[in-house]
């Protein structure tokens, strides 16, 4: 694999690319990312975090190509592997929709698909297709790669694209911490990726590397309840998630009919189609409502708040459900008096530390660590960490938002709803 070609990065510096990886990244599904935000309306509240999803990418692509030399040289994967994986980690995002998980909501409802669905697609039926396949690349292989999830691939390298210490993470962690301007997604990349170890087709990192895999758990922690969960943040994100859900019927946002129409489907579309509709329901009035209160920074705010750290990985699912939020959303805006779609319940989500079913079934190992006392053999992080086992848990934050000027009157009504009792447990399927 010959660099033909670098670009200037803000956290990698410099980041090396191949002639094929240049012909994938000129495709027009690729470039699209550039009009795809990193971090939607992160913005608002961080001004800095004014990025799109290609330049990470280009830096997943970039560690994941460092994380593929370290294997090779220690004879793991092939010589080949080293370019596979880097075209699925340039592709891993390829699938997402404008405002990225705010729509990923909005599809999931509506057509119960979500952004790995659509990567599959774009991969497979797009002109990226042409381009791998003309060089030698079964689409639908990267396709499958770029989840993290090909049965045929060598199963190292579906953890390097998505496992418990992926690029994914190491290249977002670094990059929205320097955009956003906080400090806590400080990590030592290097010492992480100079550390990693093939045993029996688990990747582990080497005992000896231990403080630089918690700090880098603690910064992912860090980083969720900082920016990604941060209330002013979120707030945002419901707006223009629920601004989508009620212009979808006007403008088909989710109909996805053609992989050439999905080019145009990004974050400007989305606000300028919603803008200048001139439909004039109900319901697209009150889209164009909240993307003019978007655009001047006229924020819903958070009137009811509660946080819960817990093991139960059922009732993160349960207060997600959609039919369970519609329902509270519904019996909240009826106490209060207003209407029903000034009301948003919104769930921050997130396992304290990452959680792959599919490798702890395989493995039997949550977290590998390597150690090399007599001979090589693995223990889980939990095992050896205190750190780790501080962490362990579900971190969920439950938010009611609405527009200021129905604060009070919805801040009674939601609390009146959630009462005593976790919200799963308030409604009867």
């Amino acid at each position: 694999m010959r660099m033909v070609g670098e670009v200037r990065d803000t956290v990698h510096k410099y980041i090396n690319f191949s002639e094929l990886e240049r012909q994938v990244m000129d495709t027009p599904h690729a470039q699209r990312l550039r009009r795809i935000k990193q971090l939607s309306f992160a913005e608002l509240t961080y001004p800095g975090a004014d990025y799109s999803r290609f330049p990470h990418s280009l830096g997943v692509m970039h560690l994941a190509g460092k994380m593929a030399e370290v294997l090779l040289s220690a004879s793991a994967i092939d010589k080949d592997d080293v370019q596979k994986v880097r075209l699925a980690a340039l592709l891993h995002d390829i699938g997402h929709g404008p405002f990225s998980h705010m729509y990923e909501d909005l599809l999931t409802t509506k057509r119960d698909k979500t952004h790995e669905d659509l990567t599959k697609w774009v991969v497979v039926k797009s002109s990226i297709a042409d381009v791998l396949a003309s060089n030698g690349y079964d689409p639908k292989e990267i396709s499958e790669l770029a989840l993290g999830k090909s049965p045929s691939a060598n199963p190292l390298l579906n953890q390097i694209v998505s496992g418990y210490f992926d690029a994914d993470v190491m290249d977002y962690l670094a990059r929205d911490s320097l955009h956003t301007g906080v400090e806590y997604g400080h990590i030592d990349t290097q010492r992480l990726i100079d550390s990693l170890v093939p045993i029996e087709g688990t990747l582990a990192v080497d005992s000896t590397s231990l403080y630089a895999l918690e700090s880098f758990y603690f910064a992912r922690y860090m980083m969720f309840k900082a920016v990604y969960f941060h209330k002013t943040v979120r707030a945002a994100g419901v707006m223009v998630a629920r601004a989508m859900c009620l212009a979808d019927d006007s403008l088909g946002l989710t109909e996805l009919k053609n992989v050439d129409e999905f080019v145009d489907l990004d974050d400007q579309y989305v606000v300028q189609s919603i803008t200048n509709s001139r439909d004039n329901s109900d319901n697209m009035r009150k889209a164009k409502e909240l993307i003019g209160r978007l655009r001047s920074r006229n924020l819903f705010k958070t009137a009811f708040e509660a946080f819960m750290y817990h093991d139960n990985k059922a009732m993160s699912g349960l207060v997600a459900n959609p039919r369970v939020r519609g329902e509270l959303e519904k019996e909240i805006a009826k106490g209060a008096g207003v209407d029903r779609d000034l009301v948003v319940l919104d769930l921050s989500s997130v396992p304290s530390l990452p959680y792959r079913p599919v490798y702890e079934e395989k493995a039997g190992i949550v977290i590998p660590v390597a150690f090399r006392d007599d001979g090589l053999s693995m223990r889980s992080l939990y095992d050896v960490s205190e750190v780790a086992r501080g962490l362990k848990g579900f971190v969920d934050i439950v938010r009611v938002y609405t527009a200021s000027e129905a604060r009070s009157a919805v801040a009674v009504a939601a609390k009146k709803a959630f009462g005593e009792q976790p919200p799963s447990l308030r409604i009867s399927f």
